[in-house]
């Protein structure tokens, strides 16, 4: 039997109820690859959902071979999910994404020549010039998230204006060195990704994009916000300790 050829790029999409979005979302990420000549594949984390998120992903495989799902036994949380797509990937590029799509997945072409040319992590971002936001947050959100943009800059990692929007392209290299070595499971875990790739010496580029915000988020401003910024500490804490030591 022939060798599978080896995709150029790895698409990694955590899912956690998402029954009612992660159809369109897949159909618009194939097809937009397939337009673009990528080789991809798509590797859809279910992180212990309840609903039926595994069976969408499953019917998106049915129709493209190139998507495939990985499943949570229990509920482990946003960054357990992203590192187990990442420690999974083939492919030398790795995009991670949101499954609402509120960054275009057409975004990519801002990101992607950057690279390797000139980074190893290419992040998008909603907090540079050019940024186009197309539908905002609700207030009490907006004045969270600069508010916790202003701590990372102050507690962790320095020069980056937005280290939350999840669409984040970096080569496999980075991403398989960095995720073993992550202890935040959660909302956090954006940072820590970051802080730690500035650490290991892998250069990181910020990128304006297009985003929208999805009205059917579910963060919780009070104890979402307390967790955000408990494990800014907890990134620093572990640090000091030396738990980040390969």
């Amino acid at each position: 039997m022939a060798k599978a050829k080896k995709p150029d790029l790895t698409v990694v999409i955590p899912a956690y109820n998402e029954e009612k979005r992660l159809g369109p979302t897949l159909q618009r990420v194939c097809r937009y690859l397939e337009g673009r000549r990528t080789a991809f594949e798509l590797l859809v984390v279910d992180d212990g959902s309840r609903d039926g998120t595994a069976a969408q992903a499953m019917k998106a495989a049915r129709r493209w071979s190139s998507v495939r799902l990985i499943r949570n036994t229990f509920n482990l949380g946003k960054g357990a999910s992203v590192r187990a797509g990442v420690m999974q990937a083939r492919a030398e590029a790795v995009l991670f994404t949101d499954a609402d799509l509120s960054t275009p997945i057409e975004e990519l072409e801002r990101l992607w020549p950057l690279l390797g040319t000139r980074a190893e992590v290419v992040i998008g971002s909603r907090g540079l010039p050019g940024s186009r936001i197309r539908r905002r947050q609700p207030v009490y959100r907006m004045l969270m998230g600069k508010a916790f943009n202003a701590l990372v800059r102050l507690a962790a990692v320095r020069g980056l204006w937005d280290t939350q929007c999840g669409f984040k392209l970096f080569t496999r290299a980075a991403g398989q060195a960095v995720f073993p070595l992550q202890r935040v499971p959660r909302f956090g875990f954006d940072v820590e990704f970051l802080y730690l790739a500035k650490k290991m010496g892998f250069r990181v580029a910020e990128v304006p994009v297009s985003w929208e915000n999805s009205p059917a988020s579910t963060v919780n401003p009070i104890a979402d916000a307390s967790q955000m910024f408990f494990d800014l500490l907890l990134i620093r804490l572990n640090d000091w300790q030396g738990k980040y030591r390969s």
